[in-house]
């Protein structure tokens, strides 16, 4: 704990971050926002079952079990009392579906983000109600998101959906699950594609369409504003004090731009975990490559300011790395970015294609797995492969950028987490070299950013900005200013890739 904090006088913001791996729990000062502590539950990641191919659930059950848990171990740990918590922040796993009968119990469990049973209702849906329906009121297909899982519910369960009182995203359990109120934000309606942008409603002709009850909508709250106290029973499974509000729900996305203080058009959110995201704010609401790129309301979105996320997802990412390091048999990935930097800019002709993690949306949905071009046995050593797996994985970076770029959201401002592949000097500064901007790096998390929340009264943003800088600046990557090697080798990736797609 820092020195200047005194346990006996701070209060604190609490955050959570309801994953789909483990439930991460922050606790900030509710004066400096430095964060004090940060645990995970469980030690080993959460189960999700997968009864048939392509299925992905999980217990929402055991979401509240492993938040109660680790809450009692921030309590605990951190040597504070319970009472000097005074505000509770939620994000949470997008896209999950979550049903209820009018006693809040869960009917099934939840068909979490990565479930793909629904892909067809929502394909089906995007044919029949058409492209420029979707593009210009939804700013995206339907696709595999909630509102078609929900579908598939009524479908497949017939008697489950007779039941169901109402639908809810994972933080809308949570929140339930806290406080006793079963409510939803415009957050959480866009992140299922029920959010008609063009006319800032509710997308009920989409429920009318679908043949869905449009009483299984939750009433919407505000996002930053009282959602509701903790109650009796939430205080016994917590240890949190009964009576605090839940001030602050979003989906994990847009939630970590805003622990980056990503807020304004122009500003965009990287991260490079096992799958790569790119995250740019912009305030058109308009978009041509809906089967590319997602677009969801932002935190500080507004009917008066239409403050809007773009995602663009890179599913074959960290994992290339991963499999490189597991494969090369090195100790760790410092280890494999010395062997890298031992290499020049281009890796000696060696092109890594990273996409080996299923079908890639910004490659309109192909699947076109990893390509290890151009090896030479008598040249290349895994110095080339670890540099030439940093450079492929950066090339597909920036490869999206291109993409957001031409779907007419400006690029100014680039931040990411200081974790994973962006503490690589190679991966950070090849791609703020081709691209020609600073990327930023930060020490932050979801679950920090969830519990600084508290501190947006009245749609105040400046805040966040003042606590990101004081907090959690670490370091910047500049554009190298010799950027002819890392064109070069950025074309002849982008004509690798190119070749594949053309053969496939």
């Amino acid at each position: 704990m820092h020195e200047d904090i005194s346990p006996a006088l701070s209060n604190y913001y609490i955050g959570y971050d309801i994953g789909s791996s483990s439930v991460k729990v922050s606790l900030v000062h509710a004066e400096s926002g430095e964060s004090i502590i940060t645990i995970h539950e469980p030690e080993n990641e959460m189960d999700i079952s997968s009864p048939e191919a392509g299925w992905a659930e999980q217990g929402p059950e055991e979401w509240w079990t492993n938040l109660c848990l680790a809450t009692r171990r921030v309590i605990q740990e951190s040597g504070i009392n319970a009472d000097q918590i005074t505000g509770i922040g939620i994000a949470y796993q997008m896209h999950g579906l979550v049903i209820v009968d009018r006693e809040g119990t869960p009917l099934r469990k939840s068909i979490i983000w990565c479930d793909s049973r629904a892909v067809e209702i929502g394909e089906q849906a995007f044919y029949e109600i058409g492209e420029e329906q979707c593009r210009t009121h939804l700013l995206n297909s339907p696709g595999n998101f909630t509102v078609s899982k929900l579908k598939w519910v009524m479908e497949n369960e017939p008697d489950i959906y007779k039941r169901t009182y109402k639908f809810m995203l994972p933080g809308d359990y949570i929140a339930f699950k806290l406080t006793g109120k079963i409510n939803t934000t415009i957050n959480g309606l866009s992140e299922a594609i029920l959010w008609d942008f063009r006319k800032n409603k509710v997308a009920d002709w989409l429920f009318d369409y679908l043949e869905l009850d449009k009483s299984l909508i939750p009433d919407i709250v505000e996002n930053f504003t009282n959602q509701g106290k903790t109650h009796k029973q939430a205080s016994q499974e917590t240890g949190l004090p009964k009576g605090i509000p839940v001030v602050y729900r979003a989906g994990d996305q847009p939630n970590n731009a805003l622990s980056l203080n990503i807020l304004k058009p122009g500003e965009v959110a990287v991260s490079g975990g096992t799958s790569g995201v790119i995250y740019a704010v912009t305030d058109l609401p308009e978009s041509k490559e809906i089967s590319r790129i997602n677009s969801f309301v932002h935190v500080n979105y507004s009917r008066q300011h239409t403050n809007i996320g773009k995602l663009l997802c890179i599913n074959g990412c960290g994992i290339m790395y991963r499999w490189l390091k597991s494969n090369l048999g090195v100790r760790s990935y410092g280890e494999m970015n010395e062997l890298a930097s031992q290499v020049s800019i281009g890796s000696d002709g060696l092109i890594i294609i990273p996409f080996g993690n299923g079908s890639e949306r910004m490659l309109d949905n192909r699947d076109v797995n990893a390509h290890f071009l151009n090896l030479d046995l008598n040249r290349h050593t895994r110095s080339h492969l670890c540099r030439a797996a940093l450079e492929g994985i950066a090339f597909s970076f920036v490869y999206g950028m291109e993409i957001l770029k031409n779907d007419n959201t400006p690029i100014e401002v680039i931040r990411a987490g200081n974790d994973n592949l962006f503490r690589s000097e190679i991966f950070s500064s090849t791609i703020a070299t081709l691209i020609d901007y600073k990327i930023k790096i930060y020490n932050t998390t979801g679950s920090i950013g969830a519990a600084r929340a508290g501190f947006i009264k009245e749609r105040d943003f400046e805040k966040m900005e003042e606590l990101v800088m004081q907090n959690d600046y670490v370091k910047s990557y500049d554009p190298v200013k010799e950027r002819k090697p890392y064109l070069n080798a950025y074309k002849r990736w982008e004509e690798a890739l190119a070749m594949i797609l053309n053969n496939k």
